[in-house]
C-alpha cells in the first residue's frame, strides 16, 4: 500500500500543553527568564515550550515539581502524557508510526541515514537542515519535533523488542561535522544500555552481506502478524503480503548473522567515540 505525500500536521496538544506549562509559570508568578534556570533550560527554550514550538524533554515535569510543587507537576505530567507522536509527521510516515506504537517487536535495517528512532536532535537537525527541498524553518520544527516524540516508545513500550542494523559507514560519514558525530554515538551507546534495545553495526568490509535491496522496516503486530514497509524519497509502502513479509524476515535474519554482535558493537562505538 502506498501513500501520498502531505505536509506535516501541526500539533494542538503540543499547543495545549504549552498553554498549561505558560499557566503553571504565571500561577507561581515567575517570568520566563526566572522560570528558565530554575528547569536548567534556556529562556528561549521555555518560549518555545510554551508556543508548542518545541517537544517538551521528559525531565521537564521533575524539575518543575523542584521550581512549582507536586500539583503543578501532576498537571504537567498528565499533559504531557497527552502528547501524540504523530504530530509533525507527513500522511505517508503516520501509516507506520501507528504500527510502532502497538508492535511487540520491532526490526529495522538502514544503509542511507541512522533511523529516526536512535537520531539524537542535533542529528535530526542536520538532516532536516540538509533536506532538499528546502523546506520553512517552522515546518523543519514540526519535524524535528515529531521525530524526538516518536522516541518516546522506548519509555512507553518497555516490554517490545527494538532490533537495529546499522551500515558503520553512516558513522564513518561524519555527517553534520565532528559534533554531531559525537552527539550520534553517545547517544547510540546510551540506547544499547536499555534492555529491550539491540543495536548492531553492518562492518564496512562485508563480503556475505543480504542488503543490496536496501533499507527496510518489519513489525510484529500483538496479534503475532509481521507487516514490512519501506521508506524513499517521500513515499512509502506498507508490505502486507505474507509471501514478501517472509522474504523481507529472512534477509533480516540473514543481515543480522552477517553485522557486529551488540556486544562487538558496543566496543566498536566506545572506540569511535574515543577516537573523535
Amino acid at each position: 500500500m502506498g501513500a501520498d505525500n502531505s505536509e506535516p500536521e501541526v500539533s494542538d496538544s503540543l499547543k495545549t500543553f504549552g498553554a498549561v506549562l505558560k499557566a503553571l509559570r504565571e500561577e507561581g508568578s515567575l517570568t520566563q527568564e526566572q522560570f528558565a534556570p530554575r528547569v536548567r533550560y534556556s529562556v528561549t527554550y521555555v518560549a518555545k515550550m510554551e508556543q508548542g514550538r518545541r517537544f517538551p524533554p521528559k525531565e521537564l515535569v521533575p524539575r518543575t515539581e523542584e521550581v512549582l510543587g507536586a500539583p503543578a507537576a501532576r498537571i504537567l505530567g498528565a499533559a504531557y502524557r497527552s502528547l501524540t507522536r504523530k504530530v509533525g509527521l507527513a500522511s505517508w510516515v503516520q501509516h507506520w508510526a501507528a504500527l510502532e506504537e502497538e508492535a511487540v517487536s520491532l526490526l529495522a535495517y538502514d544503509c542511507a541515514v541512522v533511523p529516526g528512532l536512535l537520531q539524537p536532535e542535533p542529528y535530526i537537525r542536520a538532516v532536516f537542515d540538509r533536506y532538499i527541498p528546502h523546506t520553512p524553518a517552522e515546518e523543519c520544527e514540526q519535524q524535528v519535533i515529531a521525530r524526538l516524540a516518536r522516541q518516546r516508545l522506548f519509555d512507553d513500550l518497555p516490554n517490545t523488542s527494538f532490533c537495529f542494523v546499522i551500515e558503520q559507514a553512516l558513522l564513518d560519514r561524519g555527517f553534520g561535522g565532528t559534533e554531531v558525530t559525537k552527539a550520534l554515538l553517545d547517544h547510540l551507546l546510551e540506547q544499547q544500555a536499555r534492555r529491550n534495545v539491540e543495536i548492531q553495526i553492518m562492518p564496512l568490509r562485508q563480503e556475505d552481506h543480504s542488503g543490496a535491496e536496501g533499507s527496510m522496516r518489519l513489525a510484529e503486530t500483538a496479534d503475532h502478524r509481521w507487516i514490512g514497509y519501506i521508506e524513499t524519497h517521500d513515499t512509502s509502502v506498507l508490505i502486507t503480503d505474507p509471501k514478501a513479509v517472509s522474504a523481507m524476515l529472512q534477509r533480516y535474519g540473514k543481515l543480522r548473522s552477517q553485522a557486529l554482535s551488540p556486544q562487538a558493537t558496543t566496543s566498536l562505538l566506545e572506540q569511535m567515540r574515543g577516537a573523535l
